[in-house]
């Protein structure tokens, strides 16, 4: 069967979303680990190609629309995390994390011990992450609150009426409002040919445990298990363990020009499964294909893309990047609720997560993991003694 301008339109629809909804996010995180103006397109650049490659490779193996994605949250933890470690010390995470990530695939228990974390934990440490983001969209009602109360009507009209394109739109807002404030038009770069600047990675024990491995908990819990989910909810059922390791090597390839983690994408490959891409399911995969080529457009384009937005003043990035996040914050705390059983260890995980607390090298999403997961352990204990003790009473 040809290709069809549904499979064209899915494929782009899902990159301008991927990218309206995270790019400023991206380049904050870049911005945050110490990267230069060029190692940012770095960034953008590798994430482009490593996207499009993985896109259209996976896809046309599989016959089925995989779509890989970066992971906003891990890029919105990463900008909370990296500030006092070098960029080569943040690279060397990068690759940790991919090693990580690897061998929990490859050891089964490992996975299924991941796989067991209460959603009240994972889901209360990513909210704890996401909300200073979230809260600095009121924050900036101090400095402006007229423009913040535009964007926040904005995003709300967008909700209810096309919360598809909603971050696009918003985009638009912000273009608009970058010309107010800048007085003069957002302009795009002349094209360059993209660049990838290599940076030569350092390990240590503190990075490995402050980033890499809550970077690795994050992509596993947040992206890739939700990526997994939705292609069995679509009728695909793929071999899990070789589409994550395809994803993780694409990281640890690409983790020295900035490639900071790859994941399988949930709403962006949404878009590309559904009845309206093509009433033959088995001929989606072509929309994974296109996606994977659109998001190689976006790579070459890096230095546009990059230029457009570091012109728009930290009022406007700042609102961007938290309304960006509050549908994941929302899904997370809803998820975080809904465990009645582990709520009480989930509220305490979001609390501590999102408080910013560093001991010892570990950073507050650490701590706050490791915080539920002792209470979950002590009740856990206390259930076990109470029917003993019962036991022990009626004799």
């Amino acid at each position: 069967m040809p290709l069809r301008i549904s499979h064209i339109s899915a494929g782009l629809t899902a990159v301008v979303v991927g990218y309206s909804s995270a790019v400023v996010i991206v380049i904050e995180a870049a911005t945050a680990a110490g990267a230069s103006a060029s190692q940012v397109i770095s960034w953008l650049c590798i994430l482009g190609l490593g996207m499009g490659v993985s896109c259209i490779g996976l896809s046309l193996y599989h016959r089925m629309p995989v779509v890989s994605a970066w992971s906003t949250p891990g890029a919105a933890f990463l900008i909370l995390a990296v500030p006092g470690y070098s960029l080569p010390e943040v690279t060397g995470a990068f690759i940790s994390s991919a090693l990580i990530s690897i061998a929990v695939t490859q050891i089964k228990p490992l996975l299924k011990m991941i796989e067991r974390i209460p959603p009240a934990l994972s889901s209360g440490m990513l909210a704890g992450i996401l909300l200073p983001f979230c809260l600095t969209v009121f924050v900036q009602g101090n400095e402006d609150p007229a423009l913040m109360a535009a964007f926040i009507g904005v995003y709300l009209l967008g909700s209810f009426y096309f919360p598809r394109y909603v971050m696009l739109v918003l985009l638009v807002a912000a273009g608009c409002a970058g010309f107010v404030l800048n007085q003069a038009p957002l302009t795009f770069a002349p094209f360059q040919s993209p660049t990838l600047i290599w940076v030569t990675p350092e390990f240590s024990w503190a990075a490995t445990l402050s980033l890499a491995l809550p970077l690795s908990l994050i992509t596993m819990l947040s992206q890739n298990l939700p990526g997994l989910a939705i292609l069995h909810s679509h009728g695909y059922r793929p071999p899990s363990a070789g589409l994550l390791n395809s994803v993780n090597a694409t990281t640890l390839i690409s983790a020295p020009f900035g490639g900071f983690t790859f994941n399988l994408a949930a709403i962006t490959a949404a878009i590309c499964m559904g009845d309206h891409v093509d009433n033959d399911k088995q001929q989606r995969f072509w929309a994974g294909v296109m996606a994977g080529v659109f998001y190689l457009l976006a790579g070459t384009f890096a230095a546009s893309i990059v230029s457009l937005f570091t012109q728009l003043p930290q009022l406007i990035i700042h609102l961007l990047a938290g309304l960006a996040l509050i549908g994941t914050l929302q899904a997370s705390l809803v998820k975080m609720i809904n465990d009645e059983h582990h709520r009480h260890a989930g509220t305490l995980t979001f609390l501590c997560s999102g408080s910013g607390l560093t001991m010892i090298g570990l950073g507050s999403p650490v701590w706050g993991l490791m915080l539920g997961g002792l209470i979950v352990a002590f009740t856990h204990v206390r259930s076990e003694i109470k029917p003993t003790q019962k036991g022990a009473h009626s004799n």
